[in-house]
């Protein structure tokens, strides 16, 4: 009992020393930090005192209502990522709220289905499924706005080097795409010319751009500016035709899409047959139905039914986008 009593003094002496190292550095840091920006707030303070709604240079990131979620699992690093990808889509939630709000479905679902589903591998993927809903709406929110930037990023890459022609250095053009376009590309070259203004250098103000909106071309661009901003080379010509291999590329997948229209139908068709039928039968006959759920073997081939229907509906997604 001794022996006990002191290995738990030992052990909670020892990780109150560790977190006293690992927190008092970091606590000292962000006070000086904080005492800096503070500063830096008076200074501006009668440029700015009297205007109503002025910009603060304090950038505040509002903690969701379960952030403490957030801050468990954030080392997987599955919050983070999936933060990044609601910024990306423009949403303004915060992702251990859509991890909450995900599990509390996926328990609820499971629960109700208890009620009427009796295969429970059936009702855990139907739980998983819904469960997935919130996340599946960020990634498509995401993948909608890519798209619409990338659309955009031909017209823009075009007033730049209009710009460029007409004279004037890297910062007016990125000046005149954050003013003449339109969103989602205005918004982001706003935040661009945002750190710019706040005394950021222009490299890591296009790299952050490039981590926000993760597409090669604008990629490839940003990498055209920097090698022009470092060694003085005439990039006009060179985004010129960046534009065009752009516009080619997005006509190539137009012309893809309507031609493989008929194909995609089908596909669709083909996965949601097995679920037509299976409910016919269920409102026609459904004692000839509850064999697969009531019976040893009928649970057996459900089972392996419903799973042979999601991997065929995965690998036909796989095989149907096609990456340019």
């Amino acid at each position: 009992m001794f022996l006990l009593v002191a290995f738990l003094v030992f052990s909670a002496a020892m990780f109150g020393v560790a977190y006293y190292v690992w927190t008092v550095p970091q606590q000292e840091a962000a006070r000086v930090l904080e005492a800096r920006l503070r500063g830096a707030r008076s200074s501006l303070g009668s440029a700015t005192r009297g205007k109503r709604g002025a910009s603060d240079i304090v950038r505040h990131e509002r903690r969701g209502s379960f952030a403490v979620l957030g801050d468990f699992v954030n080392w997987i690093g599955v919050v983070r990522r999936l933060q990044v990808h609601i910024q990306q889509a423009n949403l303004p939630y915060r992702a251990a709220d859509i991890v909450a709000i995900s599990i509390a479905i996926g328990i609820l679902c499971f629960l109700v289905f208890d009620l009427f589903v009796g295969i429970f591998l059936l009702r855990l993927g139907l739980a998983c499924a819904l469960a997935c809903l919130p996340i599946m709406y960020i990634s498509r929110q995401r993948k909608a706005r890519m798209k619409k930037f990338e659309d955009q990023l031909p017209d823009a890459i075009d007033l730049f080097t209009r710009t460029m022609r007409a004279g004037h250095n890297i910062h007016s053009g990125l000046e005149t795409i954050a003013a003449e376009t339109s969103d989602p590309v205005r918004m982001e070259f706003r935040k661009v010319m945002e750190e710019l203004a706040l005394g950021s250098q222009i490299e890591p103000a296009l790299h952050g751009l490039g981590e926000r909106i993760p597409i090669i071309d604008l990629k490839f661009f940003i990498t055209g500016l920097i090698l022009q901003r470092q060694t003085g080379a005439n990039m006009v010509a060179v985004l010129e035709n960046l534009s065009v291999l752009v516009r080619e590329r997005l006509n190539m997948a137009a012309k893809l899409n309507a031609h493989t229209a008929q194909q995609r139908y089908s596909a669709a068709l083909l996965c949601l047959l097995p679920v037509v039928v299976g409910l016919g039968f269920w409102v026609l006959k459904p004692d000839y139905v509850r064999l697969l759920w009531t019976d040893p073997v009928g649970t057996k081939f459900f089972t392996y039914a419903i799973i042979s229907e999601t991997v065929g509906i995965l690998v036909i997604r796989k095989v149907a986008d096609i990456k340019f």
